[in-house]
């Protein structure tokens, strides 16, 4: 478990899928994710939820966002973790939008940001973020990170940041 003063990260449980599910029906959330509505009815994503769950992929660390109330709020993770390379790259969705533009976003990141610096030899974390979305933009400036190219994928146009352990300093 990860906690900051208005958040807490924490395991994936499968008592959040019901939320998760709702927040990839939504058409807002899949648009600023550049990824599909999800269309499979709930109980298939239930159990492949659950199967995801039981068994994690090894490079892949997600948690739950909740507040300190329990109530949970988004997911955020870090992934495609490259032991070689030494890095990894960080995603995160606040996906109850009483929680939007409230500085959520910044504290979780940095919180993530701090546990993989801290916990972890990985000396480099990037990500990638919708060319428009200005919003996610400023949180991740916010945070320390740098933007360091561009690329296009599936029509869609991304700015790709970074930021590396020497420049952390344990903000």
């Amino acid at each position: 478990m990860i906690t900051s003063s208005r958040i807490i990260l924490r395991d994936k449980k499968i008592e959040d899928a019901w939320d998760d599910y709702a927040w990839e029906t939504d058409p807002e959330l899949a648009r600023l994710d550049a990824a599909p509505i999800l269309t499979m009815p709930y109980s298939q994503y239930l159990s492949d939820y659950t199967e995801e769950i039981l068994h994690p992929w090894r490079n892949n660390k997600q948690f739950a966002i909740d507040t300190p109330d329990g109530k949970h709020i988004g997911n955020c993770s870090y992934y495609n973790i490259d032991k070689f390379k030494s890095e990894a790259e960080l995603g995160i969705m606040i996906g109850d939008r009483d929680y939007w533009d409230k500085g959520y976003g910044v504290e979780v990141v940095t919180a993530l940001v701090d546990h993989i610096f801290n916990w972890t030899n990985l000396d480099r974390i990037h990500l990638k973020t919708l060319d428009w979305n200005e919003r996610a933009q400023k949180c991740f400036t916010k945070c320390g990170f740098s933007p360091c190219g561009q690329m296009e994928r599936s029509g869609y146009n991304f700015v790709l940041m970074e930021i590396n352990r020497s420049q952390w300093g344990g903000r």
